[in-house]
């Protein structure tokens, strides 16, 4: 009996509530792909860092596509508030990525309350130090970049996984960065962090496609989220919204649109939906071009 076996055997309320579910999981599937009431119904996903910023964005539209959502973060106030605004369909669970065990918790919270767990959505990150240079780089602060950035996101996907490799099917999502994609954007810290993001989902997704789970993430360009507002405050002194929402837009043109948190949540919708079923181990890069190409500016 392999660990994972091991493991759903000593905790019962898990392994019963999914055993609920497996004369009725092709079922669940069909009626998502075929539903016309979204491209994520009868799907239930976990969503960390749900109380703001991009993961707030996604648990909208995963509702507004059909899926039950737990909306998991720290922030528990504004979580509550935001799961009871978005209706029967979402409930808050507080969780702190940084500790294992709340993880584990949030997903057994989640097929116990709901049956089953079909998307993991790890999003929670935070800026890092914001040191300006390798010299003032503070390494604990940097192993504290590293706790919530990348340990969460193994832990997430390892306790995802859990509850999904007996169904043999599941999505699995992680936030990374442009970041990770091109030097000199973001700080040391923050960029490595997200680098070993993109190197995590692919050294899982090689695993779990075997069990049918689909482990991808999205790189987002710079936008206006709470934590980007809050480190242009501590590097430059700006703490006006539409002040910081202006420069990040401002920091690539494309004619046309700017990058918001709905945009990368719609990149979420897709990769969890059914529409991405043979999409694994790609980084969806949300950043119109930007990483792309550098213009050659040739004057006479």
């Amino acid at each position: 009996m392999s660990r994972i076996a091991l493991k759903l055997k000593r905790n019962k309320s898990v392994l019963d509530a999914l055993a609920k579910i497996d004369t009725n999981r092709q079922h669940h599937k069909l009626f998502s792909t075929n539903s016309q009431s979204g491209r994520l119904a009868g799907k239930v996903a976990l969503i960390t860092g749900a109380a703001s910023g991009i993961g707030k964005a996604a648990a909208i539209r995963f509702i507004e596509n059909g899926a039950k959502v737990l909306l998991a973060d720290v922030q528990d106030h504004l979580g509550k508030s935001i799961a009871n605004d978005l209706g029967p369909n979402a409930i808050f669970i507080h969780c702190d990525v940084a500790n294992e065990q709340e993880i584990t918790n949030a997903v057994d919270h989640a097929v116990t309350h709901y049956g089953r767990l079909d998307v993991m959505y790890n999003n929670v990150g935070i800026a890092g130090t914001l040191a300006t240079t390798i010299l003032d780089l503070e390494l604990e602060g940097f192993d504290r970049a590293m706790a919530v950035n990348v340990r969460s996101m193994v832990a997430g996907i390892k306790h995802a996984c859990r509850v999904m490799i007996p169904h043999q099917a599941g999505s699995i999502i992680c936030t990374a960065s442009t970041a990770a994609i091109l030097g000199g954007i973001a700080p040391h810290d923050y960029a490595v962090s997200k680098a070993a993001v993109v190197g995590l989902v692919k050294s899982t997704a090689a695993e779990l496609n075997q069990h049918g789970i689909r482990v991808n993430c999205i790189s987002p360009h710079t936008l206006p989220t709470q934590l980007v507002v809050d480190g242009f405050k501590k590097l430059w002194g700006i703490d006006d919204e539409k002040k910081v929402a202006e420069m990040t837009h401002n920091a690539w043109e494309f004619k046309g649109a700017t990058c918001e948190a709905a945009d990368v949540a719609e990149a979420a919708v897709f990769l969890a939906s059914d529409d991405a079923k043979y999409i694994s181990g790609h980084n969806l890069v949300v950043d119109a071009g930007f990483t792309c190409f550098k213009r050659l500016n040739f004057s006479a």
